[in-house]
């Protein structure tokens, strides 16, 4: 085994569970698995109703919890299949070989980025700004999240400790960390000065300060190993709870307000093409603003006709 690869026991999983310890992070993992699953479907069964305009958030929502949900059953597989019960039943040793936050960087790689597009695909930014913001919040995800794993596989060893490369790199993944914040403002800044003060505002401003907090734990955990030794179990399940609370909150919570965002811009869009759509030659609003527009439960645009037989939207009742 190479000197790097001995890492803190929350990484290659060297530590020994208590069996409360064990039970209590399966429990994490499979409620994790549930939600995400549950946000999967949501996403897929609602994601025609909001505007072509908008509908990326909703398909990179729900491709964000399809993936997570498989690499929790990953994990929840290797935390069954991989942990041996002490002969009293009291405790827990992985195998050799047990990997667990390895397999979140894994998913990290593909539902970061995804994350930036929800980001982008809400706001007011005009083609050109939307791809090249885009571009640069999926790279810099990509690139937060590729540096991080690296500074953890070499960045600790064995038998010295914590290495240079584990400040190195960690500074390099926090430089894109930073410019998702600058991301995240730009498009904040954006957004409101074309759809003003209202709840649409809110909610997407909810939605990027429940991301960019949650986004803070992982920097923190990749500090854990300054404060514990490789084989400390209560920082290692501490860990993995809030590694596991933290992607509930970012991919569930985070896209359920961002679909709400995307709903109410639908619904406003709806509004603003009122007039003289012709169903048969444009067929605008059919097919581009779903004219029935709801948000938890309330109906807040509905399509009508027009004197014209033309469909318009009007606000619900």
């Amino acid at each position: 085994m190479s000197t790097h690869s001995v890492l803190a026991a929350e990484f290659s999983a060297t530590a020994t569970y208590t069996s409360g310890q064990y039970l209590l992070v399966l429990y994490a993992f499979v409620v994790a698995a549930f939600a995400l699953f549950a946000a999967a479907i949501y996403g897929l069964k609602t994601t025609g109703e909001v505007s072509k305009a908008y509908r990326p958030a909703a398909i990179a929502s729900t491709l964000v919890c399809s993936v997570a949900t498989v690499a929790y059953l990953a994990l929840i597989l290797e935390w069954v299949l991989k942990f041996r019960a002490s002969p009293d039943g009291q405790s827990f040793a992985p195998s050799a070989g047990t990997v667990v936050t390895e397999l979140r960087y894994m998913d990290w790689s593909v539902t970061v980025p995804l994350l930036t597009v929800e980001i982008i695909a809400v706001a007011a930014l005009n083609r050109t700004a939307a791809l090249r913001w885009r571009t640069v919040a999926m790279i810099s995800a990509a690139l937060m999240i590729v540096t991080g794993y690296l500074g953890v596989v070499y960045g600790e060893n064995a038998s010295r400790g914590i290495t240079w490369a584990f400040w190195v790199w960690g500074i390099v993944s926090t430089v894109f960390f930073i410019v998702l914040y600058v991301v995240g403002l730009r498009a904040y800044r954006a957004t409101a000065a074309v759809v003003g003060k209202g709840e649409t505002l809110v909610t997407y401003r909810n939605a990027l300060i429940l991301l960019f907090s949650v986004f803070g734990v992982y920097p923190i955990a990749y500090m854990v190993p300054l404060w514990t030794g490789a084989n400390d179990s209560g920082w290692a399940t501490a860990e993995q709870l809030a590694f596991t609370a933290a992607d509930i909150a970012a991919k569930v919570g985070f896209g359920l307000l961002i679909h709400k965002a995307a709903k109410l811009r639908t619904a406003a869009d709806a509004l603003a093409a009122g007039g003289t759509v012709d169903p048969v030659t444009a067929s605008t609003l059919p097919d581009d603003v779903p004219g029935e527009v709801w948000i938890s439960g309330q109906l807040v645009s509905v399509p009508t006709l027009g004197t014209t037989g033309a469909h318009t939207a009007t606000p619900a009742r």
